[in-house]
């Protein structure tokens, strides 16, 4: 029987959303179906499997683009359970580009995941959210970390880099909400060693060593000042302007619990012990949740003296 050609999730009927957010062959897929299920903002994409083939890529393409109006789409990948070192995906490519990317990822039996593009330089604010059930010695809770303008959700997951505010709502029962009081929010603020500056120098080493190479905008020898001059020169500022990110946050903080407990609630893995979110802020306005991911189900157990994963820079 022959596979269906892939379509946009915003076009999914419910039928075919609810099977795929129950599919764990590919977790981003799933979560992102599920998270629009419930009505959540997440980017418009298409998911072409690897037995697909580069038809299908092409197919994808062309149909995302028409519905998303654009002449660029942002390449990610899904691997089923992940290995430590994977794919970085998350740039953004002229669609003509699309194929040649997308082969590589194919041939190694990863899925292509194909979204409407957005722009990683320009976030008004990016949230880690973490929910955590009860177990001995410890409450459930909520854990929202965040970072302004000129940051993305890499920085928090991947880059290893601080956030400048941390909110944290204790004695969460998973199975009744209850509105938190704001007197119950623990906010934290900046513990980066060396503030902003540092927390700065680490967004552009990322940037010199990772996003700008791997888009082919700097080459490999570009160090930090040629990624701020990027940016500058680019009209992408935010990075070096003001950072109100304890304003944006508590602005958001009791929406973002909220969606954090639909999404413990329609979570499959209903023995789940930590799940969680990414959120972002665009500059156009607009906000959508990236994953939601299951701690225990995110990546395989590492083999014995496993050779090294090439990772491959888009």
């Amino acid at each position: 029987m022959a596979t269906a050609l892939p379509r946009p999730l915003h076009a999914l009927t419910a039928d075919e959303l609810a099977s795929a957010a129950t599919d764990r062959r590919w977790p981003k897929w799933q979560t992102m179906a599920l998270l629009h299920s419930l009505n959540l903002p997440v980017l418009n994409a298409c998911l072409i499997e690897p037995d697909q083939g580069m038809a299908a890529v092409r197919t994808a393409a062309h149909d995302l683009a028409t519905a998303t109006a654009t002449t660029k789409l942002m390449v990610r990948s899904d691997g089923g359970v992940e290995k430590k070192q994977y794919y970085r995906g998350g740039n953004t490519f002229p669609v003509e580009e699309i194929p040649l990317l997308a082969a590589g990822l194919l041939a190694d039996g990863r899925a292509v995941i194909l979204a409407e593009p957005t722009n990683r330089f320009t976030n008004r604010l990016t949230v880690l959210v973490r929910m955590d059930r009860p177990c001995p010695g410890r409450p459930g809770s909520v854990t929202m970390e965040a970072l302004g303008p000129g940051y993305d959700v890499a920085d928090l997951t991947r880059g290893q880099i601080p956030p400048q505010v941390t909110a944290y709502i204790g004695d969460v029962d998973w199975d009744h909400y209850q509105s938190p009081r704001w007197h119950e929010w623990q906010i934290t603020g900046d513990r980066c060693s060396g503030g902003e500056d540092a927390r700065r120098h680490r967004r552009l080493e990322r940037l010199a060593a990772q996003t700008l190479t791997d888009g082919g905008h700097l080459d490999r020898t570009a160090g930090v000042e040629h990624a701020g001059a990027w940016l500058r020169e680019h009209g992408f500022p935010h990075l070096f302007g003001p950072q109100p990110t304890r304003q944006a946050l508590a602005r958001r903080a009791l929406r973002l619990f909220e969606d954090a407990f639909l999404m413990a609630l329609a979570q499959p893995n209903r023995n789940w012990h930590c799940l969680a979110t990414a959120f972002s802020v665009f500059d156009e306005p607009r906000a959508v949740y990236w994953d939601l991911v299951d701690g225990e189900h995110k990546y395989a157990a590492t083999a014995t003296n496993p050779a090294r994963p090439k990772e491959r820079a888009a």
